[in-house]
């Protein structure tokens, strides 16, 4: 009997779970999607407890569904307006604005994220989620930028590191891949371009690099 007791209550539960989901009018198949990238990046983390992992998942899951939510609604309203306002500067400046509106949102989102994960995580934990979900990108341009320039300052590679960071967080908040790699894209931009000043001459740099690299392969087969 309690046995049954526990079932009825389970499948209740799931029940209202899915009621839930319905009447938010996520996709359920979204929710899976998102589900299974979260607790990819929370297998890494090394977490002991199950309630623990369940918890941390369900918050990176949410913050991806809630920054598509964010995203979409944006690009809906964005063709929108260039559908039905015909003067280039007034469809400009509803853009823009529309543009405005959601990158406060995102950002009021994405503190209240980092707050939400710091109640679970500790700083180095939460650096790993961020990596995780940017695709790993900031510590494999370290390595890659420390090992073509191997005669970099200390303050040369603060700056790259910072500047890398920046991007991170701005990446988290990316829509999509694209968007993601496309803030690394514009920050690396600004790394080269400090360190041309510096006085790299960095295609030749990138040259040699990759000629490094190759060799290094060679040698190992």
């Amino acid at each position: 009997m309690k046995m049954y007791k526990k079932l009825v209550a389970v499948a209740l539960l799931l029940s209202l779970c899915s009621n839930v989901v319905a009447q938010s009018g996520v996709d359920p198949e979204y929710v899976k999607v998102t589900n299974e990238r979260a607790q990819k990046i929370v297998n890494d983390l090394k977490l002991t407890s199950k309630e623990d992992q369940l918890a941390v998942r369900d918050i990176i899951a949410e913050q991806y569904r809630s920054l598509n939510t964010l995203h979409e609604t944006r690009d809906a309203k964005i063709a929108e307006v260039k559908k039905n306002i015909t003067d280039k500067e007034k469809q400009e400046k509803s853009v823009e604005k529309l543009k405005t509106d959601t990158d406060k949102k995102i950002l009021s989102l994405h503190k209240s994220y980092l707050k939400k994960l710091s109640k679970k995580l500790n700083n180095s934990q939460i650096v790993q989620v961020k990596d995780g979900m940017t695709y790993g990108v900031l510590p494999i341009t370290v390595v890659a930028y420390n090992d073509m320039l191997p005669n970099l300052t200390d303050a040369q590679k603060k700056y790259i590191y910072d500047a890398l960071v920046e991007a991170r967080e701005h990446a988290m908040d990316g829509g999509s891949s694209k968007e993601k790699h496309g803030w690394f894209g514009k920050y690396k931009g600004r790394i080269n371009n400090y360190l041309s000043k510096a006085g790299y001459d960095l295609n030749k740099e990138s040259a040699d690099w990759h000629k490094r690299v190759e060799e290094r392969e060679k040698n190992k087969k």
